[in-house]
């Protein structure tokens, strides 16, 4: 392949002449799957190029997209890196303050929105009114409201785009001829959770070829279908939902909306899918809720299966469980079809994975980081293992920096697919060399077998005034296998013994809450019931009961709300930010750490809407000793 064919667009060209009437996706609207083929993908493509030049938009500029994952977002992001301009995905449940950091730290100019809602985030923005000069709206119910000259419809700007093939039908070819390998494309955010996310630079060329080095770890063909749930800003999101699917031209389908991701996938019947540890784990929790509301003899067989399955792989074990269980709950949830399935951007807690695997998902734990496009190691096949993230991907080395005795250090990485650079850090951009070790910041090791074992970010391993050194992350996975607990933050560095925040898992127990009749109006109200701290105690119980005594945890309180994006307690793609909590929280740290019993809790919360919430109720510090 010449040099300046190693692109996104180039690949689409491709795919687009070679096999123009296979389906390159599928879109869900008011209800009815509608598709593109790869020469109807194309077409748009160079239509919204051909339309964005017109209206001024120009080489290494930047062009941002917001809203939820379409087909017209991968066209946007596509059409743009065909001018070379640089696209720059924002996450749709994003707020404004956090839009104007990106916006202005890139100096866009062009910003594709989804509708009503994430067109008013942009037009509110006063600070960049003179330099955001296009923003292009798809969702149009709502819009003729507004009297802003920048706003132009997806569909009027398609419509232009088409007019002016018309009049040159060589005009994209022309643009393709300038574009190369070497080309910046996407600006990928960092999770950012310790501070603002920085900008990692992306080539075509590192996005494709780690791609490519993905598919020998994991195959794909143009049979498989994917659907794309997680967030296209994302870096493992992009790797799956465009470069793998340029190349190995899999179906990429999109849900109508998150609410009905679960009924979509059984309609799709997706051969490989890729999915958040939050995601799993609510997963789990609905699987396991459901269990709870069904029959004694289905509870029985659940637990009888479930339980033969973990202690006995024999094939007449798991020909009883498939056929008895397991497929039936596959089916269920819209895995009958599974070929591969994987998670990554945060640790899965060991239960939880072999929990899937044992029901028959051929589930893969992914590691890596946005600078490393995503993730670098994946268990092969027939080779699991709950407590690693597997090995590395051909032509990637990773080492343990200064090991200790026991050989845990830092993990650092040398990948020839690394990301070019960070974009105007201190004001210029820093570059960085494939050649160079990248050090991840995260703490582990390489087990007996060769797999990479993550323990926990270095700065959050931690030690109690004790001397006790251990792994808040690891612990709060284990809490989160609970069907009970939504997140966890355990506390304890400088302290004399292990505690814990615990957000419950309102959906399961509200729906527990009212099948026993037991009256609530609010999360907090219903986090407050003696009822439900009963059922925590013994799940928190459980977990003291599979860690050594020191790491147990001693004392916990229910918070009286869920942690949140938007209150800065979780990253955008969900990741705990556990120093953030214990300072925002930390009167309630305190009190854990006294001999209060109880503390009283009056204050302000932030709704979805935008409103407050008064919250007046008492926290009882739950002592399990």
């Amino acid at each position: 392949m010449q040099a300046n064919l190693l692109t996104i667009p180039h690949t689409i060209l491709s795919n687009s002449n070679q096999y123009p009437n296979d389906i390159a996706m599928r879109e869900k609207k008011f209800g009815v799957w509608k598709t593109k083929t790869w020469k109807q993908t194309y077409d748009e493509i160079k239509a919204i190029s051909l339309a964005l030049k017109s209206k001024g938009v120009k080489e290494k500029s930047t062009v941002a997209i917001l809203g939820n994952n379409t087909p017209r977002w991968v066209i946007a992001e596509t059409a743009a890196q065909s001018l070379r301009s640089i696209a720059l995905g924002l996450y749709s449940d994003a707020l404004e303050n956090e839009i104007e950091y990106l916006l202005e730290l890139t100096s866009c100019e062009t910003v594709f929105v989804e509708d009503e809602e994430q067109a008013d985030k942009i037009l509110s923005l006063t600070k960049l009114k003179d330099i955001i000069k296009i923003i292009v709206y798809d969702e149009e119910k709502g819009m003729n409201k507004y009297n802003d000259r920048r706003l132009i419809s997806y569909k009027k700007l398609l419509d232009l785009g088409n007019d002016l093939l018309q009049k040159d039908n060589k005009a994209y070819s022309y643009i393709l001829n300038n574009l190369s390998e070497d080309d910046i494309c996407i600006f990928c955010p960092t999770s950012g959770t310790t501070a603002n996310p920085k900008l990692a630079m992306i080539s075509h060329k590192n996005l494709l070829n780690h791609a490519k080095s993905y598919l020998d770890a994991d195959p794909k063909n143009s049979n498989d279908e994917y659907v794309s749930v997680l967030p296209l800003p994302w870096i493992m999101e992009q790797t799956y939902a465009i470069s793998k699917w340029c190349l190995s031209r899999m179906k990429v389908n999109f849900v109508e909306e998150p609410e009905t991701m679960f009924d979509d996938l059984r309609e799709i019947g997706p051969t490989f899918l890729l999915l958040g540890p939050r995601v799993w784990e609510q997963i789990a929790a609905d699987i396991r809720s459901k269990i709870m509301d069904s029959s004694f003899i289905k509870r029985k067989l659940f637990d009888f299966f479930t339980k033969l399955k973990k202690s006995n792989d024999g094939k007449l074990v798991n020909f009883f469980c498939e056929h008895l269980l397991f497929r039936w709950l596959r089916d269920q949830m819209g895995f009958s079809y599974l070929k591969s399935a994987a998670t990554g951007g945060a640790a899965l807690g060991p239960d939880t994975f072999r929990f899937f695997v044992n029901i028959g998902i051929p589930l893969r734990q992914l590691y890596g980081q946005t600078e490393q496009l995503g993730a670098y190691t994946i268990h092969r096949k027939n080779d699991i293992n709950y407590e690693t993230v597997g090995i590395p991907f051909n032509g990637v080395e990773i080492d343990i920096s200064e090991p200790d005795a026991e050989g845990l250090g830092e993990i650092i990485v040398k990948n020839k697919n690394c990301m070019n650079g960070y974009f105007k850090k201190n004001g210029k951009e820093q570059n960085i060399s494939a050649g160079d070790w990248f050090h991840t910041g995260d703490a582990g090791y390489f087990n007996a077998d060769g797999h990479l074992v993550v323990i926990d970010r270095i700065t959050d391993l931690s030690f109690t005034s004790e001397k006790l050194r251990y792994s808040p992350q690891y612990l709060e996975n284990k809490l989160k296998f609970s069907p009970f607990i939504a997140e966890a933050a355990v506390i304890g560095s400088n302290k004399p013994y292990l505690s814990a925040i615990i957000c419950i898992r309102y959906s399961v127990l509200s729906k527990w809450a009212e099948q026993k009749r037991i009256a609530f109006t609010t999360y907090s109200d219903l986090a407050s019931k003696k009822e439900i701290e009963k059922i925590l105690i013994d799940e928190v119980r459980e977990v003291n009961l599979s860690v050594p005594k020191k790491q147990q945890i001693k004392k916990f309180v229910l918070l009286y709300k869920e942690f949140d994006a938007d209150d800065d307690e979780l990253t955008r793609t969900k990741k705990l930010r556990r120093n953030f909590v214990i300072n925002k929280y930390g009167e309630i740290v305190s009190a854990i750490y006294s001999e209060q019993k109880s503390l009283k809790i009056d204050t302000l919360i932030n709704l979805q809407d935008g409103g407050t919430q008064r919250i007046k109720t008492e926290l009882n510090i739950i002592n399990m000793e």
